[in-house]
C-alpha cells in the first residue's frame, strides 16, 4: 500500500512556472511507476506525464511535451512535475498516481491516487 500527497499547486500568471511534488509513504516507492493526471471542471481526467520506477523512461501527453518535466527522487519518495510556460488551459486539479513498474497514460491502470492539488493559470 502507498499513500500519495500532492503539493505545490497555486495561482500563477500565464507564462509562469510551478513545480508540483507528490510525496509517497511506504518503503516500496521505488517499485512504482508514477503518473500525473489532471482534471478540469466538466472535463474528463487526462494524462499529463509518467515516469518508470527507476526514472529511465518518461512519457508525456502532447500538450505537456516541451513545457513539463517529470522526475523522481526515490531516496525522498517523491515525484515532481516541473511546469513551465503555463497556459490558462492548464488550469485543473492535478493528481499523482502510482502503479507497479512501468508508466502508463491510462488512468484506470493506476492503483493509488493522491487527493489532488489545484493549479490555476490566469490570462
Amino acid at each position: 500500500q502507498v499513500q500519495l500527497v500532492e503539493s505545490g499547486g497555486g495561482l500563477v500568471q500565464a507564462g509562469g512556472s510551478l513545480r508540483l511534488s507528490c510525496a509517497a509513504s511506504g518503503r516500496t516507492f521505488s517499485k512504482f511507476a508514477m503518473g500525473w493526471f489532471r482534471q478540469a471542471p466538466g472535463k474528463e481526467r487526462e494524462f499529463v506525464a509518467a515516469i518508470s520506477w527507476n526514472g529511465d523512461s518518461t512519457y508525456y501527453a502532447d500538450s505537456s511535451k516541451g513545457r513539463f518535466t517529470i522526475s523522481r527522487d526515490n531516496a525522498k519518495n517523491t515525484v515532481y512535475l516541473q511546469m513551465n510556460s503555463l497556459k490558462p488551459e492548464d488550469t485543473a486539479v492535478y493528481y499523482c498516481a502510482a502503479r507497479y513498474w512501468s508508466g502508463s497514460s491510462s488512468w484506470d491502470e493506476y492503483d493509488h491516487w493522491g487527493q489532488g492539488t489545484q493549479v490555476t493559470v490566469s490570462s
